[in-house]
């Protein structure tokens, strides 16, 4: 039988945004991953603190309101979450 095919297979070294500051920052990147009880588990260091560093479940990082492909400015962000021309109304 042929290879089982990799979930996450370009997990390692893919550059992610936290969309809320994640231990003090904001950028980080995957720089290990772990396959443990059929999950993909991906360490992530804080790109400007490589002491900063934790493990998540890859999952994790599919969802668009906790992580943004790619280093995002925060300028971006802002601009990704709110459609110029859409009226936000405050959340009760």
């Amino acid at each position: 039988m042929g290879k089982k095919k990799q979930k996450f297979p370009h997990l390692l070294g893919s550059k992610w945004t936290a969309v809320q500051k994640t231990w003090g920052w904001r950028h980080f990147q995957v720089v290990s991953r772990k396959n443990e009880g059929g999950f993909v588990f991906a360490e992530m260091m804080a790109s400007c603190d490589s002491q900063v560093r934790f493990w998540l479940n890859a999952k994790t990082l599919k969802n668009r309101s906790q992580w943004r492909p790619g280093w995002k400015s925060l300028q971006e962000q802002e601009e990704l979450e709110i459609p110029p021309d859409v009226e936000v109304l405050e959340e009760w």
